[in-house]
């Protein structure tokens, strides 16, 4: 769901209007918008660049053959000269998803299984853009999806150096990864490789002002609307549900918070340990994070009913439905 999301278009648009220079990771707790936001603003894109999408979650990633059949796109007459392909990306800005591939070139990809050549030809086809007079702008979804593949050697670090090539070293694509895991951008955070070449753009929940907003523009009265946000808060995905239960809204309500509620107390049945952990959010809404994450914690994030924000330094329940489920359990 897009809605009301001008701000974040605002600061992307001020990301990409100076040359790359920074690889930027986009994070937030799960459902709160992001591939919404980042489809949105493919289509906003000045003309002036030319977007690349890229959804790792499209399908199932188990092999290096299944990132290379998401990483490229043959969706169109594969018989396209290779120096036509930078004309056909900018005529379907806002369109495209995957780096447009003749299959002819993509199999030998495939026999090859050396990744720098996939990233040969991802970069030229974003060199020939430039030479066209136009600025790429390079964007992964879920990423961290690829985090445990290898292909002599871990992907990701492969990835990463060609993204730092691209935006930081030639300066010739803007790059965008996109993630839900926190853990990952926890790790990704603290990476030596990526100090001083990053940035990270947070996208949370809607806050109240906006959660309300969406919902009386959608038929809810202020009642209704004041209902809603004390059960589920401003998480995107869930106003969408709460508009496809108008009927019956306070019995959806209370079968979410129950059903969420079963899920902390099969947890705690599992491991008594997390009740230390999730007493802390009795009381308050967010704890200190102070650099180190104990297992229970990292378990608890793993399981998304905690959410990590490494640069504000807090741990949170990853919406405002899991934090009333946790209170709810432990009482």
């Amino acid at each position: 769901m897009f809605f009301n999301r001008e701000k974040e278009l605002e600061e992307l648009g001020r990301l990409i209007k100076s040359e790359p220079n920074l690889i930027t990771f986009v994070y937030g707790p799960i459902n709160s918008g992001k591939t919404s936001l980042m489809l949105e603003f493919t289509k906003r894109v000045k003309e002036e660049h030319v977007p690349f999408y890229i959804n790792l979650r499209r399908s199932p990633v188990a092999s290096y053959d299944d990132f290379l059949e998401i990483l490229f796109s043959i969706d169109f007459d594969d018989r396209i000269k290779t120096e036509d392909i930078a004309s056909l990306a900018i005529s379907m800005t806002g369109e495209l998803f995957g780096i447009p591939i003749p299959g002819e070139i993509l199999e030998r990809i495939r026999r090859d299984k050396k990744p720098r050549n996939a990233f040969e030809y991802v970069a030229r086809v974003l060199e020939d853009v430039k030479r066209k007079g136009k600025i790429p702008i390079l964007i992964l979804d879920e990423l961290q999806v690829i985090k445990d593949l290898k292909v002599n050697g871990p992907l990701i670090y492969e990835l990463f150096n060609f993204f730092i090539h691209l935006a930081k070293e030639v300066h010739l694509s803007h790059v965008f990864v996109v993630t839900s895991d926190s853990l990952f951008i926890e790790k990704v955070y603290n990476e030596t490789m990526l100090q001083g070449r990053s940035r990270y753009f947070l996208v949370d929940d809607f806050d109240k002002e906006t959660a309300i907003e969406f919902l009386r523009e959608n038929g809810f009265t202020k009642e209704e609307s004041e209902l809603v946000w004390s059960y589920i808060g401003g998480k995107p995905a869930l106003l969408v549900e709460a508009v496809n239960n108008k009927g019956r809204l306070r019995e959806w309500l209370e079968t979410m918070l129950r059903l969420s509620t079963y899920r902390v107390k099969a947890l705690l049945r599992e491991k008594e340990e997390y009740r230390r952990v999730l007493k802390k959010f009795m009381e308050d809404e967010e704890i200190l994070f102070e650099g180190y994450i104990e297992e229970e914690i990292r378990e608890l994030i793993q399981a998304n009913i905690l959410f990590l924000d490494p640069l504000k330094g807090v741990i949170r329940p990853q919406g405002r439905l899991e934090l009333l489920a946790i209170r709810e359990a432990l009482r």
